[in-house]
């Protein structure tokens, strides 16, 4: 395999294979629901999972499940294709490897999505939960007396919790909005040939 596929796509194995590991760890050593705080209350790990998409989104019912994560096979594949034909054509490698995450945090959930199902609830393929652990709620409070339409309500942030897939999809899809303008800017015209000068005249 050349070098300029070889990056990328170890790239995202290795970001797939560590957040298999961690997930994994959190499953066999920490109980539902249960936390190991690391940076006090701000930052800590809380064992959940979720039966759709990134942060909690979720389709509800079995058939919402089975639709998601059909969907999310096919949203792989095409990731897949598109990463594929970014670096045959040879475009920026900061938007490929952006790619590269999105198809690495996209893999990660669907391994879960797929697979636990079968592995650890005894149920059936296609039917599984993602696992989630990062929780980092920064700040805490209640919205001001001004504060339109949540006037009084508790508020959090970071509320979701996420898994190290979910961030990989986040980092690469706001570095893609970011830089947008570097990883899209059209080529600059060829420089004019004799020949043409020559026409022109």
């Amino acid at each position: 395999m050349k070098a300029s596929y070889l990056r990328p796509f170890l790239v995202a194995t290795i970001i797939i294979l560590i957040d298999q590991i961690i997930k994994t760890w959190v499953r066999t050593h920490m109980d539902f629901n249960s936390e190991i705080h690391f940076l006090g209350s701000h930052g800590m790990l809380r064992y959940t999972e979720n039966n759709g998409m990134a942060f909690g989104w979720e389709i509800g019912g079995e058939a919402g499940k089975l639709i998601l994560t059909l969907f999310r096979i096919v949203a792989v594949g095409a990731i897949g294709y598109g990463l594929v034909y970014l670096i045959k054509h040879k475009y920026h490698r900061g938007l490929i490897m952006c790619v590269a995450l999105i198809f690495a945090g996209a893999m990660g959930n669907i391994i879960d999505s797929t697979f636990y199902g079968l592995l650890y609830q005894h149920g059936n393929l296609f039917e599984g939960r993602v696992v989630d652990m990062f929780y980092f709620p920064l700040v805490k409070g209640t919205y001001p007396a001004w504060f339109p339409v949540w006037h009084g309500q508790y508020f959090e942030f970071f509320q979701p919790i996420f898994n190290l897939a979910d961030a990989a999809i986040s980092v690469g899809v706001i570095a893609i909005l970011l830089f947008q303008k570097r990883y899209f800017k059209h080529e600059t015209p060829e420089a004019s040939t004799p020949n043409s000068e020559m026409v022109e005249e």
